[in-house]
């Protein structure tokens, strides 16, 4: 169950399973009954709980969670947002089995209740709220109880996870078949609590049928292609990893990333720097080798040696022309490249310079920006992609324009590759936002890469195994304990899919 669903591929979902034979009111009785479920735990401390409803088949859930609860012995106040005489379909179905009332919202609505359940509006709403839908959400968030969302907390955008107007906190939401996008997407992740997916029957068959490329960031969704370790493999088919550093004064960017790549199975590292920098690098790198290779005339005579298959340029480098010209020399060179930092800022508002160059590699490329490195290279020339308020759709654009995978940083890392495959990540802890924990995930990646495996298969497991790995190091970590911790993650991931092979 990996596959993310946008709000148009879940209403083809319902469709076409509704064709199929089941009727849509069944679907809408299960969403309500696991919504009821939901409620029912949540409200260990109360029996009272009020069910906001809304007009369409958010609403109709509501109904049926209301019915379900009061058999259940809770005492539960429907109030309807909007005239019973609108209500249509499915939904008038559901509210015609409900036995009790539907009440008008007032400025007591919500009194005594002990959980309110937001079946207001699901994830289809693609506009502001406003008037009476918009008082109801604050004064919703303005109680101090818990609250239940049926599929998508009320003023969330479904697909790209804005806030329209104002917004539900909720403390649970129970989503249905799949996740949607603004399940993980911020601000909607934030606004969602714990996440329940229900599964009301819609047939995976329908599922994949209808799905748009869009993946839960899970091991499920790249696994397959993970360099495993052969029994008759050795270092030298394990790739050679080369990671370009910055002055002696900025070099621990280039240490931690190579020291990364190392960890994540490459069979040999190499750090390539200037003269000046050979000195520290060498006092403290061990398994890692360290070359001279000054500028980009340097990199390009090291790239000579056709055994050195993967590159990454950026961390501590700089940005400027000294830095653009490395990664055009890597780039004729014909190797694998990661390109993060230095290296993405060296091409503020050129994007297409650098679309122009990646492509003259048929290797493809892994780019890893954050906000602002993204802001900056499409700034000017490809300004529309950061137009576009989807996050994901943004990496997609962003990916093909390159004709590279792109992976945006973030609590919500996404991924895209060129052919619109998506992986959106939900692991990453807080504290993982720390100096030089970028850098380990350019190492991670590279150091995959090194190894063969694919390169949109590599970053969406490098997101991965970043997050897991800043989880086993705790709050507190800095950058240096990555990978240590990255090694406990390895083993668990080995155990679970690699011994067998």
């Amino acid at each position: 169950m990996t596959e993310i669903l946008t709000p148009r591929e879940m209403s083809e979902a319902d469709r076409r399973t509704i064709a199929a034979g089941t009727p849509g009111i069944e679907l809408m009785e299960r969403a309500g009954a696991a919504v009821a479920r939901v409620a029912a735990d949540e409200a260990k401390r109360g029996r009272r709980i009020a069910i906001v409803c809304g007009p369409g088949n958010n609403g109709g859930d509501g109904f049926v969670a209301a019915r379900v609860l009061q058999e259940q012995g809770f005492d539960v106040r429907v109030l309807l947002v909007g005239s019973r005489e609108k209500l249509a379909g499915d939904a008038a179905i559901a509210f015609a089995r409900w036995s009790g009332k539907a009440e008008a919202l007032d400025a007591n609505a919500f009194s005594n209740c002990d959980l309110i359940v937001d079946a207001l509006f699901g994830a289809g709403l693609s506009r502001n709220l406003s008037g009476e839908a918009k008082r109801v959400v604050e004064a919703i968030n303005a109680l101090r109880v818990p609250v239940v969302a049926a599929d998508l907390p009320s003023g969330i955008e479904g697909e790209s996870g804005q806030v329209r107007g104002a917004a539900v906190r909720a403390t649970h939401t129970v989503t249905f078949c799949r996740m949607k996008p603004a399940h993980l997407l911020m601000p909607g992740r934030t606004h969602a609590g714990q996440i329940t997916v229900a599964d009301i029957g819609i047939p995976d068959r329908i599922v994949s049928e209808v799905a748009g490329g869009i993946s839960l960031n899970v091991p499920e969704a790249w696994v397959g292609a993970y360099p495993w370790p052969r029994i008759d493999g050795h270092k030298y088919k394990r790739g050679h990893a080369v990671v370009v550093s910055g002055p002696a004064n900025a070099s621990g960017a280039a240490r931690l990333a190579a020291k990364a790549a190392l960890r994540a199975g490459a069979g040999l590292v190499t750090v390539a720097a200037s003269k000046a920098a050979l000195a520290v690098l060498s006092a403290s790198l061990e398994a890692v080798m360290v070359r001279e290779a000054q500028g980009a005339a340097g990199l390009k005579k090291l790239l000579a040696d056709k055994r050195l298959n993967a590159v990454l340029l950026g961390p501590g480098n700089g940005a400027g022309k000294a830095t653009k010209a490395a990664v055009e020399a890597a780039a004729k060179a014909g190797r694998a490249l990661v390109l993060d930092a230095d290296a993405i800022s060296s091409f503020t508002g050129e994007s297409g310079k650098l679309a122009k160059l990646l492509k003259m590699n048929r290797i493809q490329a892994l780019l890893t920006p954050h906000d602002g490195e993204f802001a900056k290279l499409f700034a000017s020339d490809s300004a529309q992609v950061l137009r576009i308020e989807s996050k994901i759709e943004k990496v997609r654009a962003a990916a093909k324009l390159l004709g590279a995978v792109v992976l945006l940083k973030g609590p919500d890392t996404v991924v895209a590759s060129p052919d619109g495959r998506v992986t959106v990540a939900n692991n990453a802890p807080s504290w993982l936002a720390t100096a030089g924990a970028g850098d380990v995930l350019a190492g991670i990646s590279l150091g995959l890469i090194a190894q063969g495996m694919p390169v949109f298969e590599a970053a969406s497991a490098t997101v991965w195994l970043h997050g897991e790995a800043a989880n086993e190091a705790g709050f507190g970590m800095t950058a240096e304990e990555l990978n240590p911790a990255l090694k406990k993650v390895l083993e668990r991931l080995y155990e679970a899919f690699g011994a067998a092979r």
